[in-house]
């Protein structure tokens, strides 16, 4: 008979979600503990740090290194062991401890299968209903390390509490405060690492400063000049002749200057300034680079000079041949190229668009057809002649080497004798006849052996 349950909750975690139904009558201290801290949050984003194949899945630990974790009555409590609850089967949900009684905290596990070993020793609060029981086997399927703790480990999202029979919890902080306080640390986070990522990206003074860009760029100081003014050239008659040049300075310079214009002409006799300033500077750096280009060239070379020195020296020592010597020596060719070459030598392909002349080749083609063909002319008088070489020395051979031209290959016409003969002289063996032939042979050996058994059987 199943006990009463009450209290249920839903833990949704990375691998689905899992329904865990709390028996709160038997292990009231465990079941507020856990319901206490769910409501604060703090399983929120706790992973599975322990994995048993076969065995339990744990978890609860905030730490995640499996030697963490706080109760919600600020110290450990005591275990609550019932007579009628006990590890008999899989799906079942304990408080975890570190080796010792009552030093249960936060951290809690989900068995895979019965454990015997863990009655008396662990609060058993609760229990997985359903189906949901499939997602705690594929966290225990996981991939663990050495340690077994899993490699990919998967997480709870939050907890959902169903149905909470104690209405008397006040939690020291909701869910819902804790993922605003979070919120708003990690906003803090972001605008103090803007602020630092805008303060790196001010102009950086250490390459190449001088003392006028150390403070930032400052205001330049403007200096209006005064209009050259000589009262004592105004009474100066016409009488006395004067350049023009001397004339027309007074007027103008009598001339009411204009702010903007006294402010445009003051731009721009600074910027001319400014341009040459920017120009040194862009020298210098010109005139740095380049001796870093140097520098680092003539470096590259007296390291390369050295390994080559180094290199010349074990080759010495080790007895063999030196660069100069190396060079000399002609590379020996491969088994291929060397066909190659005496295919090409031998077709006329030694020199690249160049082809040997066989009209040699096919004179002497020509002259030999016209042998056979004056050869085969004179068959009766070579006939003739062989013949009185024979009365003349007898066992003399004659060596006549256009004899073979007059040589010719005759067949007889068949008349179908041929083959009659080959077929009565000579049996055609297949193997595959030969087979089929004694499977023939064994199966009416059996028949006959059955039937001459079945006879007997009636006999008696």
């Amino acid at each position: 008979m199943a006990l009463p349950t009450n209290g249920r909750v839903i833990m949704d975690t990375t691998a689905g979600e899992i329904d865990i139904e709390l028996w709160s009558k038997e292990t009231p201290k465990a079941c507020r503990n856990f319901l206490a801290l769910a409501m604060e949050g703090y399983y929120d984003n706790v992973m599975f740090h322990r994995i048993v194949p076969g065995f339990l899945v744990q978890t609860g630990d905030k730490t995640g290194t499996g030697a963490g974790g706080e109760s919600f009555y600020g110290e450990p409590f005591e275990d609550e062991i019932h007579p009628r609850l006990r590890f008999a089967h899989r799906g079942l949900v304990g408080m975890a401890n570190n080796g010792t009684k009552h030093s249960n905290d936060s951290q809690f596990f989900i068995t895979l299968d019965r454990a015997d070993e863990l009655h008396g020793k662990h609060t058993l609060f609760g229990r997985v209903m359903g189906d949901t029981f499939f997602n705690v086997l594929k966290i225990g399927e996981m991939e663990i390390d050495k340690d077994g703790r899993p490699v990919y480990p998967p997480k709870i999202k939050s907890i959902r509490i169903l149905d909470n029979p104690f209405d008397d919890i006040v939690p020291r902080i909701t869910a819902a405060e804790k993922r605003a306080q979070q919120r708003a640390r990690e906003e803090a986070q972001r605008e103090r690492e803007e602020q630092e990522r805008r303060k790196g990206a001010k102009k950086n003074v250490k390459l190449l400063s001088f003392g006028a860009d150390e403070g930032g760029e400052e205001e330049i100081v403007t200096f209006q000049k005064k209009a050259i003014y000589r009262p004592d050239l105004e009474d100066i008659g016409s009488s006395t002749a004067q350049p023009d040049f001397i004339t027309q300075l007074p007027r103008q310079s009598l001339k009411r200057k204009n702010p903007e214009v006294v402010s445009k002409s003051e731009m721009t006799v600074e910027k001319p300034a400014k341009k040459k300033d920017e120009t040194d500077i862009t020298k210098i750096r010109q005139r740095h680079a380049e001796e870093q280009a140097a520098s680092q060239s003539a470096r590259s070379a007296e390291i390369e000079k050295i390994e080559a020195d180094i290199r010349r020296l074990t080759k010495r020592r080790d007895g063999d041949d030196s660069d100069d010597e190396l060079i000399k020596k002609k590379a020996k060719k491969s088994y291929l190229q060397e066909e190659l070459d005496k295919y090409a030598k031998g077709r006329g392909l030694n020199k690249k668009g160049k082809r040997k002349d066989e009209s040699d080749v096919l004179a002497a083609l020509t002259s030999f057809r016209s042998k056979l063909k004056s050869a085969t002319s004179r068959i009766g008088v070579d006939g003739d002649a062989d013949g009185e070489g024979d009365g003349g020395e007898a066992g003399m051979e004659v060596d006549d080497d256009r004899g073979f031209m007059n040589h010719a290959l005759h067949f007889p016409k068949d008349d179908g004798e041929e083959s009659r003969k080959a077929e009565r002289d000579y049996e055609v063996i297949d193997p595959r006849q030969r087979g089929a032939r004694a499977k023939e042979e064994e199966r009416e050996r059996k028949r006959l052996a059955k039937t001459r058994g079945g006879g007997g059987g009636r006999r008696r």
